[in-house]
């Protein structure tokens, strides 16, 4: 049952050679690696203007040279992974070029950074995406839907993860409508507004509930720089298609350029069209209302119609959606982890769909509790967002520029300069948002980090010990075994029993015993009593467990044996019968699986299960 209630969600098994096929065009990886990118147009002019409206409606005019601030920034953070593409056509982003030219430490601060910044990514994205339903709900008078934020966030983690274990294809197929109608809704927005405005005039935002402005102050450059680092949330999910060049169909790394360079075209013109038209018609943050500034600017060029609803229902999916980004990305960072043996195997593995189904399950599990802990409420995980976004920007082009200076490859002085001018910048968002937001949550992004790495670390270490133990080169030599003693675990007399001690007794001739815990007196004797009946000949040993525990008496009884024979290896079976139906394991109390894991972590024990099956 639960073998086809899989196949119903997820499909069916794709074969390894299939691999090639699943791979992704342009325009469906444009869908796939740019989601994230692009809907940031929606919330990044509002997180400006939520910062200098602090400075008094005045300092609200300063949206505009900060815009185009976070758009040169966008501009050169946008050809430094293109550089990146070129030079690493095997993918892994700022990880792999952490690792190789700053040394393993800073890759794994960056590798940290990342999955920190891809938890976030589908946390942030499906709280604003539920956010931008609430407010058109709202405008259509059902403003109760703000109750309802959190389970609905969970129900869209849910739906983005089962799509995404479907495939990278298929995912990449169904995503890629809402993110050509959020590129064309927004694109008409702006186009629409400039030419309506240009002829009528812009008219100002109306607001049912007016916002509390402050008191006209001194507008101070520490003021513009949390605005600029805050509108720098535009560049989240930029560094997306440098991490999964290995998904574009060949030529990768062109087709991973080409799309990285039309991501960043269509990112810049939207973000300063909308930064633009929110100056022009006097858009503010309002926390009375909750109205996002994307639908204050849609209601008023388009008035509360057709075009609005496009707009804010197009908006809602490609916020959505644009956490597949994460799930895109997540798992092959995972993977690359994993293959270095900082992360545990199961993520260097792909599923029936080959897709890294455990980095997908890991990536929503743990989105889905950060949902919780805050409530889906986006602003408030804005700060943790940026600071990893940032961290594993800056040490990507720092290390972009340690590698022109040590090869000086045919152009390097231009991308030494590309790179440079962007780690300066993003290593100044770093420290603006780590000061700012310190005490609001972007310590706990601080700590996390350096947590993540001992926790890397720690994986490799044991890795590198079982690596060396298992290794046929290492001088030690295993002691030699004299004997095996044997002992049968029993709980009765009965047709699995019968087979468990003809094997031990076939790998230890001389030196088997069985073994009963009596949990029953009554019962014991029964045993004892049918014992040389049907015991082959095998002594038995009935422990008595006055406390009614089956494991205490045998582990004691298990040290006793190996103080006796020191020089033994210990061979312990445990005949089991397995029902036939599922349910039926639901009527047993399962103590073989409680007898392995008791046995299984002691040194020089062999534990072996005896099944015997049930017809019905």
């Amino acid at each position: 049952m639960a073998s086809s209630l899989k196949r119903l969600l997820i499909g069916k098994p794709l074969a390894t050679e299939r691999q090639q096929q699943e791979r992704l065009g342009r325009r469906t990886a444009l869908a796939v690696f740019s989601a994230d990118a692009l809907s940031s147009v929606s919330y990044a002019t509002e997180a400006i203007l939520t910062v200098l409206i602090l400075g008094g409606a005045l300092a609200l005019g300063f949206s505009l040279p900060i815009g185009f601030a976070v758009a040169f920034l966008l501009v050169m953070v946008g050809l430094s992974y293109r550089q990146t593409i070129r030079a690493y056509p095997q993918g892994g982003g700022a990880y792999i070029v952490s690792r190789e030219n700053l040394g393993e430490m800073p890759g794994l601060v960056a590798a940290g950074a990342l999955m920190i910044d891809y938890v976030l990514t589908v946390a942030v994205s499906i709280s604003a995406g539920v956010a931008a339903i609430t407010s058109l709900m709202s405008s259509w008078g059902y403003p109760e839907i703000r109750g309802a934020t959190v389970p609905l966030a969970l129900l869209f983690i849910a739906v983005v993860t089962l799509i995404n274990l479907r495939g990278t294809k298929e995912s990449g197929i169904l995503f890629a409508v809402p993110t050509y109608a959020f590129i064309i809704g927004i694109m008409g927005l702006i186009g629409y507004a400039l030419i309506h405005d240009s002829i009528v005039g812009a008219d100002p935002v109306v607001h049912a509930i007016p916002p509390d402005l402050p008191p006209e102050q001194v507008l101070g450059l520490w003021l513009l720089l949390r605005a600029f680092a805050a509108g720098c949330i535009a560049l989240t999910g930029i560094e997306a298609i440098s991490d999964g060049v290995q998904a574009f169909r060949p030529p990768e790394a062109k087709n991973a350029a080409t799309t990285m360079t039309a991501m960043v075209i269509l990112l810049v013109t939207m973000f300063l069209g909308i930064t633009y038209l929110a100056y022009l018609h006097e858009a503010m943050p309002n926390p009375n209302t909750q109205e996002t500034i994307i639908s204050q600017v849609a209601r008023t060029v388009f008035g509360v119609g057709p075009a609005y609803t496009f707009v804010q229902v197009a908006t809602a999916l490609i916020l959505i959606i644009a956490a597949n980004t994460a799930y895109a990305d997540f798992p092959r960072l995972a993977s690359f982890l994993s293959r270095d043996r900082f992360l545990p195997r199961q993520f260097a593995s792909r599923g029936d769909r080959l897709v890294f189904s455990n980095g997908i399950l890991v990536l929503g599990i743990s989105s889905a509790l950060l949902v919780v802990i805050f409530q889906a409420n986006a602003i408030i995980l804005l700060p943790l967002y940026a600071i990893g976004v940032f961290t594993s920007f800056t040490l990507s082009q720092t290390g972009m520029v340690r590698r022109y200076l040590r090869l000086q490859p045919e152009g390097w002085q231009r991308g030494l300069l590309i790179s440079g001018i962007g780690a300066l910048l993003t290593a100044t968002v770093v420290l603006v948002l780590a000061t700012t937001k310190f005490v609001h949550g972007a310590w706990a992004v601080m700590v996390l980090i350096p947590l993540m790495v001992l926790g890397f670390k720690t994986i490799q270490g044991h890795y590198l010990r079982v690596a060396e133990q298992l290794s046929l080169t290492t001088a030690a030599r295993p002691r030699p075994v004299r004997r095996i003693t044997a002992i049968v675990l029993v709980s009765g007399i009965h047709k699995g029993t019968l087979p468990a001690l003809e094997l031990a007794k076939s790998l230890s001739p001389d030196n088997v015993t069985a073994v009963y815990v009596n949990l029953d007196p009554e019962q014991g004797e029964r045993v004892r009593a049918r014992w040389h009946e049907w015991g082959c000949d095998v002594p038995l040993v009935i422990l008595d467990s006055p406390y009614r525990s089956l494991i205490t008496p045998l582990l004691k009884y298990v040290d006793e044996i190996e103080g006796r024979y020191r020089d033994d290896h210990m061979l312990i079976v445990l005949p089991e019968f397995i029902p036939s139906r599922w349910w039926q394991h639901l009527l047993h109390n399962q103590t073989g699986i409680l007898l392995r894991t008791a046995l299984m972590f002691r040194k020089g024990k062999t534990v072996i299960s005896v099944p015997y099956k049930l017809e019905r």
